[in-house]
């Protein structure tokens, strides 16, 4: 008799009640994310250049409060080196990268650049093709047709 000290036969019952557990967790999970569906290039990330944090947060929160986009990430402290008016410039700049429904950049777009203190705003955007299912049917759910 072993005092305090469990049996090795619970110790494996109990370890396989707790892989049986996870296994059926995770195939749940795997076979959740493959049943979505998502068509390549239904989303986009959007990029926009700012001069500062204060324009950065103002086009941000404007922009996810009119549903152009589902989330804006804000990324400091870029370095920005460019041709300009016939001159090799480097700013510090601010970096937005926009979550969104490709149907969406244009309008995107357009509140960008009447939103924007740069004669000429930066507003690039890169088709999805992959990503987490989960994620991209949040984006959809969040930005409306």
């Amino acid at each position: 008799m072993r005092i305090g000290l469990p049996r090795l036969e619970s110790l494996l019952a109990g370890s396989c009640r707790g892989w049986l557990l996870l296994l059926r967790s995770a195939g749940s999970r795997v076979f959740s994310m493959a049943s979505e569906t998502y068509t390549s290039g239904a989303h986009s990330a959007a990029f926009v250049t700012c001069p500062n944090d204060t324009v950065a947060k103002d086009l941000a929160r404007g922009i996810v409060q009119r549903k152009l986009a589902a989330c804006v990430n804000i990324v400091p402290a870029i370095t920005s080196v460019y041709e300009w008016q016939g001159a090799i410039q480097e700013d510090n700049e601010v970096l937005l990268m926009i979550k969104t429904r490709s149907s969406k950049v244009s309008a995107l777009t357009d509140y960008v650049r009447a939103n924007h203190p740069y004669e000429v705003a930066e507003v690039i955007s890169l088709p999805i093709h992959q990503g987490n299912p989960p994620y991209l049917k949040w984006i959809a759910d969040v930005v409306p047709e």
